[in-house]
């Protein structure tokens, strides 16, 4: 799949989207290794604690059916910045994807960056 094709789905997934209160919506495509698609968008709540990213929307949905190894995840947002993913996200991807390409794009730009790239030194299980 190409990342144009993957960062199409994350903007049909952005439609989903229930953001009331920030009004800013994101969706998210990631790609097994096996070559499956799942999909997510940000689902917020008036208790912002309980809201949940679009990127682990995705990932969750996809461990949830099995799926343990992810290739590249698309990320895009209603947003005319950048869309990165949070500090949590971050680490809930280095847990799955550690090799993995993240996908962000930006209007026509479109930008790809590994993992560790955003997140080096994550937490890993090497005690």
């Amino acid at each position: 799949m190409t990342n144009r094709e993957l960062v199409s789905l994350a903007e049909k997934a952005m439609e989903n989207a229930y953001a009331p209160y920030s009004l800013f919506k994101v969706g998210a495509a990631l790609l097994t290794s096996d070559g499956e698609v799942y999909t997510g968008c940000n689902i917020e709540n008036i208790s912002f604690g309980a809201t949940v990213c679009a990127e682990r929307c995705a990932v969750f949905k996809a461990v949830s059916e099995g799926k343990r190894s992810f290739l590249k995840l698309a990320i895009v947002s209603s947003s005319e910045d950048k869309t990165f993913p949070c500090g949590i996200c971050r680490q809930v991807l280095a847990e799955f994807m550690p090799d993995g390409e993240i996908i962000i794009k930006n209007g026509e730009q479109e930008e790809v960056y590994t993992v560790s790239e955003l997140l080096p030194h994550s937490f890993d299980n090497k005690f």
